[in-house]
């Protein structure tokens, strides 16, 4: 593996696991499943990886056509994912663990069947993941990046499902502090990958604008 696919391989992984972002949703996730068997909650965690597996690769595959059939450029959706992510990274600098409140009420609603919603989507597969996911296809150099693009994203929903299935114990030995610490680390890096993502889509379009103006 050359440097440029190396360098291609780690954003991706750092960018998708930090939009996925587990460990914030550990919480809830231990909320929503209170009362379960640890045998439950594996299966819950593993059903919700897979199908956050699935809906990603879905979008990841299909957004070039997406993209066509709605006339919509690679640039203008980097710009706007841009955007999404640095709110999310935002929110998660300032150690907001989740989007997503539950009463009581809904959160006895949500434990009878939350493999989809709202473990998969939103928590897991949410806009920004699937807004990077794309972009990160379309800047794919060649095909067999487009296969370890892939390969990154079952990884991720890989070490994602672990870090549920052992939600107690990594929530415990964080502790709250240490939690709150790792989001906002996790949040500005995310900030970072958001201003590039914005700035990639920007300057073909500025390009283009300045090379009109003068013709």
């Amino acid at each position: 593996m050359n440097n440029d696919m190396l360098s291609y391989s780690i954003l991706g992984f750092t960018s998708l696991f930090t939009l996925m972002d587990p460990l914030g949703t550990m919480p809830v996730f231990l909320e929503m499943t209170e009362g379960m068997e640890q045998k439950e909650r594996k299966q819950i965690a593993w059903k919700a990886c897979c199908m956050t597996f699935t809906i990603l690769v879905c979008f990841i595959i299909s957004g070039k056509y997406l993209f066509e059939l709605f006339g919509i450029s690679t640039d203008s959706f980097r710009i706007v994912g841009g955007i999404v992510i640095f709110k999310i990274g935002y929110d998660m600098l300032q150690a907001h663990l989740t989007h997503i409140k539950l009463n009581d009420k809904e959160r006895k609603s949500y434990s009878e069947n939350i493999t989809i919603t709202p473990l998969a989507i939103p928590m897991l597969c949410g806009p920004g993941v699937i807004s990077s996911g794309i972009a990160m296809m379309a800047d794919a150099p060649n095909d067999m990046a487009k296969f370890i693009l892939i390969g990154i994203v079952g990884l991720v929903c890989l070490c994602s499902y672990f870090i549920l299935r052992e939600s107690v114990f990594l929530l415990k030995l964080l502790g709250e502090k240490g939690n709150n610490v790792m989001m906002r680390l996790m949040g500005l890096i995310l900030m970072v990958i958001a201003v590039e993502c914005f700035m990639n889509g920007l300057k073909p379009i500025l390009t283009d604008i300045i090379k009109q103006a003068f013709l």
